[in-house]
């Protein structure tokens, strides 16, 4: 799912799966069939969704509704439950490809009249399973599983209820560098939800809707390292249990669309966490061979919202206003205004928009207990440590979209955003493991552009255009930071190129129907380069990375240097009948066998 999302312009899909949307680091939220999921969903964290499971799928990045919060980067709406259809109906989807990748996927599902039932499961597995540091691609299995069963019910004419259990795992190995595969490292790491949830509407009038929702879920993820792990043996426990209900009232009355409502998320967090020294040459003199953290807390957020969308001739307002109360490691509360307007004139096709979201966004939960804690004083004393605090920000766009001689659509956005306590994650070395840190403060404007052809003939096709400038300013908050550099860090007041400050990006892709059976695709795109900051010399980057690596980076910049790529697809439908269908459709990534580098080691990646 994550490279359905990448293909929207300002969406960046970064090493390991982990999407950022306009510049924003583990800021997206998905919204799982009106349910949000505000953890992190790449791979290296939490068994993803599985792409076969997604009936629709709808993407923003500004105009939020005010019924949104806590994550508001980007957020993906995701529906999994179908139209319900009389008796039963099923599908298997298989796969295999390069790096032993295989996957197999299987729904079932049975309609009465007034029920209806799905059961989906699936297992994958692959010897690429992360993007890994270096060349030769060491210790890099994976597997993932996933089990689903969704009961939707019509109790009457005017009620529904809904309830869907869900379970993933995903375990894998760490992927090695050279210097950790000579000493024989291993380092495992596995992640497990468990998930139930319920939803109910009832229908009071024509006019007057409501929904209650709830959702219960058990997330963890392990690592473990062995004794040849070099230059820190690193083990970690953690996990967290979430109970969230969610309450809403829509109504219908002349131009207005209201909608009412709120929440309340009350959860448990949990880590455990330490690591051994193995390589002291590698860190200060004054770093602890030796530490320890083990610490849980109650997670207390709740939210109230008011929305209204209005209707009047050639105008479409939306407006509304959200608070939030968050409570982990600090207690704080918010109100946040959101108002959207679009202009049409149908004689032209065009359409004006613009947009202003306040935003309250809480910081990411994984490891945020340790990042905050003033047990990490211990790791370094010259400075205090803060704990990690949510991020204020202000967001603006205005854009439009205009159709073009029939066949095309052009779409242009231009956006601001200005943010405090800007979020970003401190990844400890190469264990895959990382701590939410924030920035004073931090600023992202850009561009974006995407010219869309849904049908022309036999063609149809997309190309996008983004351009994007992100700038953040020191000191930070939290993290896990060993040695002297992480005192300059905790104390400076440097302004420097955010993590994601890719300058240009560019995508397209091509499809060619040949019969309504068969069919081919071309996808390309380019991409400037993300910072980098690599405290050590060419040599030392070639040891630990190999000289191929590095020479797909500028040291002398800072940056990953400019990098192209190109897919290919093609898809045939066997057979085709009212009651059976068959396809088979092949895939070939980086069709140039271009050795292409994401993101390159710095301090915070």
């Amino acid at each position: 799912m994550p490279d359905l999302v990448n293909t929207q312009a300002g969406w960046l899909l970064e090493a390991n799966g982990i999407l950022h949307p306009r510049g924003s680091e583990y800021q997206t939220q998905y919204v799982v069939d009106g349910l949000p999921l505000t953890d992190n969903r790449s791979p290296a964290f939490a068994p993803e969704i599985d792409a076969d499971e997604v009936r629709s799928m709808n993407v923003l990045t500004g105009g939020y509704p005010a019924e949104y919060g806590r994550k508001l980067g980007g957020v993906i709406e995701v529906v999994t439950a179908g139209a319900a259809r009389r008796g039963f109906h099923g599908s298997l989807a298989v796969s295999a490809g390069s790096f032993s990748t295989k996957s197999g996927d299987a729904t079932g599902e049975y309609g009465w009249p007034r029920t209806t039932l799905s059961v989906s499961a699936g297992l994958a597995g692959t010897d690429r399973y992360l993007d890994p540091p270096v060349e030769e691609n060491d210790t890099n299995r994976g597997d993932a599983s996933h089990v689903a069963a969704h009961l939707e019910r019509d109790l009457t004419d005017a009620r529904r209820f809904g309830v869907i259990v869900r379970h993933g795992r995903a375990r894998f190995l760490v992927p090695n560098e050279h210097v950790q595969q000579e000493e024989g490292q291993r380092q495992d790491r596995d992640s497990e939800e468990t998930l139930g949830q319920f939803s109910y509407q009832h229908i009071f009038s024509a006019h007057v809707l409501g929904d209650v929702r709830g959702m219960v879920r058990d997330v963890s993820s392990r690592l473990w390292s062995n004794a040849a792990a070099t230059p820190i043996a690193a083990q970690q426990d953690r996990g967290f249990r979430e109970l969230y209900l969610k309450s809403t009232i829509s109504a219908h009355a002349g131009a207005h669309e209201w909608k009412t409502g709120g929440d309340l998320s009350a959860g448990s967090v949990r880590e455990r966490f330490g690591y051994r020294i193995t390589n002291p040459g590698q860190f200060d003199p004054d770093t602890p061979p030796v530490f320890s953290f083990d610490d849980r807390r109650a997670d207390r957020e709740q939210a109230l919202f008011v929305q209204d969308q209005v209707r009047l001739g050639a105008w479409t307002v939306n407006a509304g206003v959200r608070w939030d109360h968050y409570q982990l490691v600090v207690d704080e509360s918010a109100v946040s205004p959101r108002l959207a307007a679009a202009w049409s004139w149908p004689a032209g096709d065009l359409v004006l928009r613009a947009s202003y979201d306040r935003a309250f966004q809480t910081p990411a939960v994984e490891n945020l207990l340790l990042a905050s804690s003033p047990a990490v004083e211990a790791l370094n004393g010259k400075v205090s440590r803060l704990p990690v605090r949510p991020s204020a920000g202000n967001f603006s766009e205005v854009g439009f979209s205009k159709a073009l001689f029939g066949a095309v659509r052009l779409d242009a956005s231009w956006f601001d955003r200005t943010m405090s306590h800007f979020a970003d994650d401190d990844l400890l070395l190469n264990t895959g493991v990382s701590f939410p840190i924030a920035f004073r403060r931090a600023e992202i404007r850009g561009t974006e552009v995407k010219l869309d052809v849904p049908h022309w003939k036999s063609v149809s096709g997309s190309v996008s255009y983004a351009h994007m400038r992100g700038t953040g300013d020191l000191p930070i908050t939290g993290g896990l930071l060993l040695g002297d550099e992480a005192a300059a860090l905790l104390t400076s007041t440097d302004r420097f190129a955010v993590s994601q400050d890719q300058r240009h990006t560019v995508r397209g892709r091509v499809s060619y129907r040949f019969t309504p059976s068969a069919w081919v695709a071309l996808a390309a795109s380019y991409g400037s380069g993300l910072p980098s900051e690599f405290t050590g010399d060419r040599a030392q980057a070639i040891a630990q990375f190999g000289e191929r690596i590095v020479d797909c980076v500028d040291l002398e910049t800072g940056r990953v240097r400019p990098a192209a790529s190109l897919d290919a697809s093609a898809g045939l439908v066997v057979l085709k009948t009212p009651r059976h269908g068959l396809q088979l459709q092949a895939d070939v990534r980086n069709l140039t066998d271009r050795l292409t580098v994401i993101n390159f080691a710095g301090l915070f990646s």
